[in-house]
């Protein structure tokens, strides 16, 4: 209980600072004070003294929508990994054990390959759809009349994501010079073109999916004891899981849509928040939120300062941070599949 009078407060603290380092990290020096005059000016319409025209311009169409993306897309991959833990009743579970992640991509690489002068939209369109169609297919191999098992719902999604892969080595095989090279550059994950429409999707979908998995963190918690508990419950547990997982496949495709493949948030995030508060999630799924849109935007920030004045895609700054916690869940947990 003491932990969580304080966890609040200091993770939104938190949020706050980590926004505006985020704003003001870049190769254009831009102190935290004037960028945080820019933003007042920005969300006042009011012009403030000592901003110059070009430091406004910056902060307006590069690193606030890029601030805001990175925190929205971390919230909503930390809360569907979070959600996705509980319904497998597994802290190794991620988002894209649906296959979603791969489904997107096979989506992008699709678009990026067979229509090289697509728009950059039709990309992220073609994402969104294909991991969404993969997600209902995994659902729909893994359900029976006697319901949907969990099982065969994490053995489709591997099958799935296998079958995807393969179809992304074709495309990379076929594709030109420059399509190779945006091809791998958005597998790896990166918010460098964030642009203000794919900030308003991502934040509506927030906003969307936090109202929903609140409203089924009781659910979440019953299914914590096992799903003929749940049942006994008066919880319609195929009902949930087809609510959940559908919810999951939007919010995950929707960010990969809009940022590429980011991997790790959705798995690691909500365990550390796990690890303080347990496994309640009507505390644990805003909590992961606000830790995910933290550590999103603080690798963000890393990506732009690593190699500056280049830049790292995101995506590999989240591997280097969450593959290590990856090993260490692994051997944690290693005890009990002996």
């Amino acid at each position: 209980m003491n932990s969580q009078r304080w966890l609040w407060p200091g993770l939104i603290a938190l949020l706050v600072i980590t926004s505006l380092l985020s704003i003001s990290t870049g190769p254009l020096n831009i102190s935290p004070s004037t960028s945080l005059r820019a933003v007042i000016s920005w969300a006042t319409n009011y012009d403030l003294a000592n901003v110059a025209p070009y430091e406004q311009l910056v902060i307006n169409n590069v690193r606030l929508p890029r601030t805001l993306l990175a925190m929205a897309v971390g919230a909503i991959l930390a809360q569907c990994g979070a959600v996705m833990q509980g319904l497998f009743r597994n802290p190794l579970a991620d988002p894209g054990i649906i296959g979603v992640s791969s489904g997107a991509a096979l989506g992008a690489a699709i678009c990026i390959v067979m229509f090289p002068t697509a728009a950059e939209y039709w990309v992220a369109f073609s994402a969104f759809l294909a991991g969404l169609i993969t997600t209902l297919m995994v659902y729909r191999l893994a359900t029976s009349p006697t319901g949907t098992s969990v099982v065969l719902l994490l053995l489709s999604g591997v099958a799935v994501a296998s079958l995807a892969g393969a179809g992304i080595g074709v495309l990379t095989y076929m594709a030109n010079d420059m399509a190779l090279r945006d091809l791998t550059l958005w597998q790896m994950g990166s918010i460098a073109g964030a642009q203000w429409q794919y900030v308003i999707l991502t934040l509506v979908a927030l906003v969307v999916l936090s109202w929903h998995f609140n409203r089924s963190a009781k659910a979440l918690n019953a299914l914590l004891l096992g799903e003929s508990e749940a049942r006994h419950l008066g919880i319609d547990v195929d009902k949930l899981k087809f609510k959940l997982i559908l919810l999951c496949a939007l919010g995950v495709g929707i960010s990969v849509a809009a940022t590429g493949i980011i991997g790790f948030i959705g798995l690691v995030i909500p365990h550390l928040v796990r690890m303080v508060i347990g496994p309640d999630h009507k505390q644990l799924l805003p909590l992961s939120a606000l830790l995910g849109a933290i550590i999103l935007a603080m690798a963000d920030i890393g990506a732009r300062s690593l190699v500056a004045p280049s830049e790292l895609p995101v995506g590999l700054v989240t591997a280097l941070l969450g593959a290590p916690f990856f090993i260490f869940l692994l051997l944690k947990q290693r005890s009990k599949f002996l």
